[in-house]
């Protein structure tokens, strides 16, 4: 799996209500300066959902996956208070064919509006994809392209990360799933990075190494990746 050339990334807000949203953003725009900065290719497939095409993709990223704690004061403190926010990042390889087979007669699909990016065409006609794999329950949900079939290729291919990460779980006897073992339940204590915007620093807690904050952010996270990887 290592060799892949490619993984997705999920960004999800946890502890902090509206700025855990809003510090979510921030770590997609985060690893999307790095994909840019290192040539890889870049494309947000679904909400806050990051497919990232290049060499030494996963080996890069594979170790973003946890809790990601940001110290800062909000855009909505009015009182200039210090808040601790937190959202949590899932790395998975992307999943050939011959990996996962899909049994057609598994699959339903409905066709709907799209309220994201792509114009008046996307938005007029049903162009997103929502799909159920009924055996398991999982629904995908994909809207990022104009045209329905588009939707339909990207909706199977996270359903194919998912039903490996599921089969993983499974072979290693694991309870709880890959996912949920890097991001836990997202709260503050559960963190693998502290991004620390008073004193500018970025904590990385497994490293045990502090990096300037205004250069990660701006994703500049190629010494800090490259350590990670050698771990």
């Amino acid at each position: 799996m290592n060799n892949n050339f490619s993984c997705t990334l999920e960004i999800r807000p946890a502890a902090g209500g509206e700025e855990a949203k809003i510090w979510a953003s921030d770590l997609q725009r985060m690893y999307s300066r790095f994909a840019n900065l290192k040539g890889w290719q870049v494309e947000e497939i679904a909400d806050r959902t990051l497919r990232i095409k290049g060499l030494e993709v996963w080996e890069r990223l594979k170790h973003e996956g946890g809790v990601h704690r940001v110290q800062r004061v909000p855009q909505t403190e009015r009182y200039g208070r210090i808040h601790t926010s937190t959202a949590t990042v899932a790395v998975l390889p992307e999943i050939s064919d011959e990996k996962i087979t899909i049994n057609p007669s598994d699959l339903e699909y409905q066709f709907i509006r799209s309220s994201g990016h792509g114009g008046q065409n996307v938005n007029k006609v049903s162009t997103a994809v929502r799909l159920t794999h009924k055996p398991t329950g999982i629904v995908i949900e994909s809207s990022s392209e104009r045209y329905q079939e588009q939707n339909r290729k990207i909706a199977i291919q996270i359903l194919k990360t998912k039903l490996w990460e599921m089969e993983q779980n499974k072979k290693q006897g694991q309870i709880t799933s890959q996912r949920k073992d890097q991001v836990g339940q997202g709260e503050r204590s559960e963190k693998i990075r502290t991004y620390n915007y008073p004193n500018n620093k970025v904590t990385d807690h497994r490293l045990g190494k502090k990096f300037r904050l205004e250069d990660i952010v701006e994703g500049k996270l190629e010494k800090l990746t490259l350590l990670l990887s050698q771990l």
